[in-house]
């Protein structure tokens, strides 16, 4: 008898909609069972008729059922083993087992039971008792479906309810920090941002807010604090100040600016709801909070690496906490404000920088006209017919000292632009401590006799000696010798001392003048920083001269420090050089402009008419035979004949520069051998070089001063200075645009 043929039924996909009918898998070899099985359950829901074991596995790895009924006698994988095996999976391990036989066997009962099985059915089934024990399993996979789905609807939910809650955080930090980006790029005041951003961060960050800044030095400048001023935080209080008289506080704050991290503080003084701040003029105050701090975050505010300040955030009111979160957003936030306090900082001090440079332009200009005006009213004098011996000697006398103080000022400025760029040289050695301070005072002897001031020096009778350069080291005495003469009235006191110590030599210069304000002695030394002085002084300078003091001082390896007491208190400088035992030999000055047994022929080229003219006349008031060309064709033309042993020869021409000229004339054996000496109104480095490279001798810097004159036909005569040789022209200099009176002025 063959087989009837096999019926397999396995459903099509379905949708996964809430209202899927569960499956019934029912794996029988005999057709006609599988055909009655799904006659009687099909109302109870989708049926799944399978013929072996193997076909019923294959189909658990894909579909889920309610309920399994299996065959037990069955070829091949009989159903015991199939149930074995389904038990064995993860996934069907809780799957609902009927067992279907013809007959029972005590070993067959124990064994199904055993492989997990729920149940046994004879057959023929009957039908009521086949629908009542599925519903059960149908129904039991129903309710257990339904509370799935309802889990994972809640998960859905709270899922979907923390993404939100985590959205909407995310858009007000961002709204948070959006806006404080706006109240940080809307002004450039510091103060106003500070005061701003405090009142801001109140209650957003913390209960309680203040933002210090700090100067260079690391001392407080100015605090803003804020702090929320009802329970309900329906209103906010602030406060500028000067600081916090609160030893846990402040020394969280000296903590974050030392470490350059946050410093988050828990131990604080319980019960206390107020604070006590401190003003500019140390006077204190009790800010009322009205709740009482728990905790404290101190971030620091850095930017370019430099500590600027910190920000301060307290909590109190509500049971918030500085958790890792609130943290990184208060970074994000102090970084943020520490660039913009940074601008602010920024912008102040180049505003303050153009209000000097403004001031030192109307200082320059007014200083300039100062001995301009008595050396134009000398001249007029001068001018008179009839003029009196002593008219005479008096104006010669003010165009003089007017002149001096004219070299003066304009010397200051070429020192703070080669200090500034690097190009002073210094002749280092060991200095006469005593002969040092004495040139300083009689370079001010003429201002102290003047006024009558009470000047006082006192130098150790024993030798002492420093390590730096003699003339530079008489300038910065010089410079804070007349400081104090210049803020000083009249009749009052100065002076200047020396103290040996055993590494270093103290110089300090004391004067009874106006002082110093505390807020300036920082700045005192900035380029055309000045003390306030009232309209009628005299004495005022153009600003510069402590700068360079300041930067000569760092040159040769010593210190300068300013003190005062304040306004009207008088002013103090210390200068410190390294101190050396041994003695030097001292730098010689030349002071012998011309011998009257030395007569040289010189050729003075310079398109300049009064310049030229005036520097004959000198030349020739020493003996030496002079003529004058006003440009360089005129100048080669002269030398044929009147064949000059020197030449001072102006950089600046026009038609052809001092290069040029000087080119031609190496090549004319009637002056090859002739000592050049550039004259010019650049006196750089670079240009002393480049002069020098070309051929000069020396290099002198309008105006000329005598004494160089007199050095260079010293040396001329003692055979110290010997002609060099001559380079090609060297074109594209500043003055060599071949421009009429290109080097008046630097």
């Amino acid at each position: 008898m063959s087989n009837p043929p096999r019926v397999t039924s396995i459903p099509s996909e379905t949708t996964d909609s809430v209202d899927e009918r569960p499956k019934i898998l029912v794996v029988d070899d005999r057709a006609e069972n599988l055909l009655v099985s799904r006659t009687l359950l099909e109302e109870l829901g989708e049926i799944i008729t399978l013929r072996s074991g193997e076909e019923a596995l294959r189909c658990l790895l894909e579909q889920d059922v309610a309920v399994i009924l299996l065959d037990v006698n069955m070829p091949g994988m009989d159903g015991l083993e199939t149930a074995r095996y389904i038990r064995m999976r993860q996934k069907t391990m809780h799957t609902p087992i009927i067992f279907l036989t013809a007959y029972i066997e005590e070993m067959h009962t124990a064994k199904g039971y055993a492989l997990g099985a729920v149940d046994y059915i004879l057959t023929p089934v009957m039908p009521d008792i086949l629908r009542t024990k599925i519903k059960v399993f149908v129904d039991l996979y129903r309710l257990t479906q339904q509370a799935h789905r309802q889990v994972e609807q809640r998960i859905a939910l709270a899922q979907e309810q923390a993404a939100r809650a985590a959205a909407e955080e995310t858009i007000r930090r961002s709204t948070f920090l959006a806006d404080a980006s706006d109240i940080l790029s809307s002004s450039l005041d510091a103060d106003a941002t500070i005061k701003t951003l405090a009142q801001f961060l109140v209650p957003f960050l913390g209960d309680l807010c203040a933002v210090a800044l700090f100067d260079e030095h690391g001392a407080p400048t100015r605090m803003e604090i804020a702090w929320v001023g009802a329970i309900d935080g329906s209103h906010r209080h602030g406060k500028s100040i000067g600081g916090l008289d609160n030893r846990t506080i402040n020394r969280a704050m000296r903590e974050a600016l030392d470490s350059g991290s946050v410093a988050v503080v828990r131990e604080l003084q319980p019960g206390e709801t107020s604070l006590v701040a401190t003003s500019a003029g140390n006077e204190t105050e009790v800010l009322e909070l009205g709740f009482t701090l728990r905790t404290l975050a101190v971030l620091p505010l850095v930017a370019r690496d430099r500590k600027l300040g910190v920000l301060v955030l307290g909590l109190g009111l509500s049971e918030r906490q500085f958790d890792a979160v609130a943290l990184t957003l208060a970074e994000d936030l102090a970084t943020r404000a520490a660039v913009s306090l940074d601008n602010c900082l920024l912008y102040a001090k180049i505003q303050e920088a153009d209000q000097r440079k403004n001031e030192f332009l109307a200082m320059l200009a007014h200083e300039l006209r100062n001995p301009l005006a008595p050396v134009r009213n000398a001249v007029q004098i001068l001018m008179m017919p009839n003029l009196q011996g002593t008219k005479l000697a008096w104006g010669i006398d003010v165009i003089d000292r007017q002149t001096r103080q004219l070299v003066r000022l304009v010397d200051d400025l070429l020192d703070v632009a080669r200090i500034t760029q690097g190009k002073i040289d210094l002749k280092i050695g060991n200095v006469d401590v005593a002969a040092v301070v004495s040139l300083a005072v009689e370079m001010n002897r003429q201002l102290v006799d003047k006024h009558r001031y009470k000047l006082t020096v006192t130098v150790p009778a024993m030798p002492l000696f420093v390590r730096g350069d003699h003339s530079r080291i008489t300038q910065v005495l010089s410079n804070l010798l007349n400081n104090a003469l210049k803020y000083t009235e009249p009749e009052g006191r100065i002076s200047i001392s020396v103290e040996p110590h055993e590494t270093e030599i103290t110089f300090r210069v004391r004067d009874s003048g106006i002082g110093i304000a505390k807020s300036m002695l920082h700045s005192i030394f900035d380029l055309f920083t000045q003390a306030e002085r009232s309209l009628d002084r005299s004495q005022g300078g153009l600003g510069i001269g402590l700068t360079i003091v300041k930067r000569l001082v760092s040159m040769q390896g010593g210190s300068v420090e300013a003190f005062s007491d304040g306004p009207q208190k008088g002013s103090e400088f210390v200068v410190r050089f390294p101190r050396v035992n041994a003695r030097a030999g001292m730098v010689p000055e030349s002071s012998v402009a011309a011998s009257s047994d030395f007569r040289q022929r010189v050729l003075v080229v310079d398109d300049y008419v009064d310049a030229a003219e005036s520097m004959a006349a000198l030349l020739r008031a020493y003996g030496h035979e002079v003529c004058i060309a006003y440009d360089g064709p005129a100048a080669l033309d002269m030398a044929r004949a009147f064949k000059p042993d020197v030449v001072f020869l102006d950089i600046g021409l026009p038609r052809m520069d001092g290069y040029q000229v000087m080119h031609a004339l190496r090549t004319m054996p009637e002056t090859r051998n002739c000592h050049f000496i550039a004259i010019s109104g650049y006196g750089r480095t670079d240009d002393q070089t480049r002069s020098r490279d070309a051929g000069f001798s020396r290099h002198l810097v309008k105006p000329v001063d005598l004494l160089a004159i007199g050095e260079i036909f010293d040396s001329i005569r003692s055979g110290a200075l010997e002609p060099r040789e001559s380079r090609p022209p060297v074109l594209g200099t500043p003055e060599s645009q071949n421009r009429p009176q290109a080097d008046e002025s630097p």
